[in-house]
């Protein structure tokens, strides 16, 4: 069975520190995209120490739009999208040779465990493991969607199929970092829901933050986590609720000015 080409695609904007690591785990891949969004340190030529094909994009359009321009540059039969804090375990690796040894399934994409870390430890609960992410599918058959953020691969009817293996994902290594950054997100969202109609009010926010609390907590046994998990708790409620209260304060903004 002739081995198919994979193309490992990545974006990114100022992640010297992180690119090196990344690209060192996917340097069996066949080829390596990285479309990079501006950067002002030395994430490209740390890139391209690693072999890396760079291409520019300064236009930013959201995640998913971003998404698909990279994916656009990549020759592989497959594509496995990847960002600068996630590395590809020797196990993963095994898993993802073994699609591309094996004959192509035109309904099938791949989904793989990710291990999220957070404060100085890999968390086994609170829905941030094994939470899988669908990165590996066929280049000619898939693509990102358009959102703005909390993008995924349109995959339509296609069947998942899990591989083993574990992708880990360097998320939180600085608090005030991620926070900033799930603020960012909240906006991101808030402002994409608005274009699409959709509205929230006071209360809303204030539901879907304690939901989001107890959904963490609870429901996915952030308990078992310990004092990380209460505190990943608090954070995805906090999240939560800017999210819908950044969309009611958008409406409010908009009476305002009309």
């Amino acid at each position: 069975m002739d081995r198919k080409r994979l193309s490992v695609v990545i974006i990114a904007k100022n992640e010297a520190d992180l690119i090196g690591d990344c690209l060192q785990s996917v340097q069996w891949a066949d080829e390596i995209i990285l479309l990079d969004g501006g950067s002002h340190d030395r994430t490209i030529q740390i890139a391209q120490q690693y072999n890396a094909n760079v291409f520019t994009h300064t236009e930013w359009q959201g995640y998913g739009k971003q998404r698909q321009i990279a994916q656009s540059y990549a020759s592989g039969d497959y594509i496995f999208m990847i960002d600068a804090d996630e590395r590809i375990t020797p196990e993963l690796r095994t898993a993802i040779e073994q699609v591309i040894h094996s004959e192509i399934q035109p309904n099938q994409v791949y989904s793989c465990a990710r291990r999220n870390y957070f404060l100085g430890r890999f968390m086994r609960y609170s829905g941030w493991y094994p939470d899988r992410v669908i990165r590996l599918y066929q280049n000619s058959l898939y693509r990102y969607n358009d959102n703005l953020v909390h993008e995924s691969v349109d995959y339509g009817n296609a069947q998942v199929t899990k591989l083993d293996g574990d992708l880990l994902h360097l998320t939180c290594r600085d608090y005030f970092v991620f926070q900033r950054k799930q603020f960012n997100y909240a906006e991101s969202w808030a402002r994409q829901s608005f274009q699409r109609g959709k509205k929230s009010s006071m209360i809303s926010a204030i539901n879907h933050g304690l939901g989001a609390f107890l959904k963490t907590w609870l429901i996915r046994r952030g308990f078992l986590d310990g004092k990380h998990g209460f505190l990943l708790a608090c954070i995805n409620a906090q999240y939560t609720f800017n999210k819908y209260a950044a969309l009611w304060a958008i409406s409010q903004q908009e009476k305002g000015n009309k």
